[in-house]
C-alpha cells in the first residue's frame, strides 16, 4: 500500500468515524447550545487533542497494552463512563428561564451563552477528557493503525496518519460548533433549547452506560 492510498484510507475512515454521532459529537453539541460557539470550538480542540494522544500511544504500542489488560481497560472504561454520565446529569437540569432584554422577555438559552459561558480551558478540558477517557477510541486507533502501519512504515508517515485523524476530528466538530451556534439557527430552537440540552444530556448518559458495559473485545 502506497503512502497516499494509506493516508486516503485513514482520512476516509476517520471522517466516517467523526460524522457518526457519539460522545464527542454530544459534548460539542451540548457546549455549543448551552454556552457559545467559542465553547464549542474549544471543545472541538480538546477532542482533537485527545485524538492526538490516542494516536501517539497507539502508534508506539501502549494502546496494545491497554487493550490486552482487563484491569487497565476496566479502569479507563469506568472513569470515562462516570465522566459522561456526570456531564449528562448536569445537562438534564437545564431550565428555560425568561430574561428581560431591551423591554422584551426572551428565552434564556440565547443569553446563557453570554451570562454563563465557560472559559476556554474548561471547554477544552471537557472535550479532551471526554475523548481521552473513552477506551473505545483506543480500540478504534488500534484497529485502524494495525491495518495501515507496517513494520517498515517511516515514523514521519505514522505521524502524518495520527495528525490526520486529529485534524479531521477538530475540523468537523469546529464546523458543528459554528453552525449550531448561528443566530439564524438558534432563533428557531430558542424555545426548545433547554429540551435539546436535556436530550443531549440523556444521550451522554446513555453513551456513558454503554461505555460502562462495553467489553474489550467488542
Amino acid at each position: 500500500m502506497t503512502f497516499f492510498s494509506a493516508w486516503l484510507t485513514v482520512f476516509a475512515v476517520s471522517l466516517v468515524a467523526v460524522v457518526t454521532p457519539g460522545p464527542d459529537f454530544a459534548l460539542t453539541l451540548r457546549n455549543s447550545l448551552a454556552y457559545s460557539w467559542r465553547a464549542g470550538i474549544f471543545t472541538a480542540i480538546g477532542v482533537g487533542a485527545g485524538n492526538l494522544v490516542h494516536a501517539t500511544y497507539s502508534l508506539i504500542g501502549i494502546g496494545a497494552v491497554i487493550s490486552k489488560s482487563i484491569l487497565l481497560f476496566n479502569a479507563l472504561k469506568w472513569v470515562g463512563a462516570a465522566y459522561l454520565v456526570y456531564l449528562g446529569v448536569k445537562s438534564l437540569n437545564a431550565k428555560r428561564v425568561a430574561i428581560p432584554l431591551r423591554g422584551h422577555c426572551v428565552n434564556a438559552s440565547e443569553a446563557i451563552g453570554q451570562q454563563r459561558d465557560i472559559g476556554r480551558w474548561a471547554a477544552f478540558r471537557i472535550g479532551f477528557l471526554g475523548n481521552l477517557l473513552n477506551p473505545k477510541a483506543t480500540l478504534f486507533f488500534l484497529a485502524l493503525f494495525t491495518q495501515i502501519v507496517q513494520p517498515g512504515t517511516p515514523m514521519v508517515a505514522q505521524a502524518v496518519f495520527g495528525a490526520t485523524v486529529a485534524a479531521v476530528a477538530l475540523i468537523w466538530f469546529a464546523v458543528v460548533a459554528v453552525v449550531i451556534s448561528q443566530q439564524i439557527f438558534k432563533r428557531h430552537i430558542l424555545a426548545i433549547a433547554h429540551w435539546l440540552e436535556r436530550l443531549t444530556g440523556a444521550a451522554l448518559i446513555v453513551l456513558g452506560v454503554r461505555l460502562a458495559v462495553a467489553e474489550a473485545n467488542e
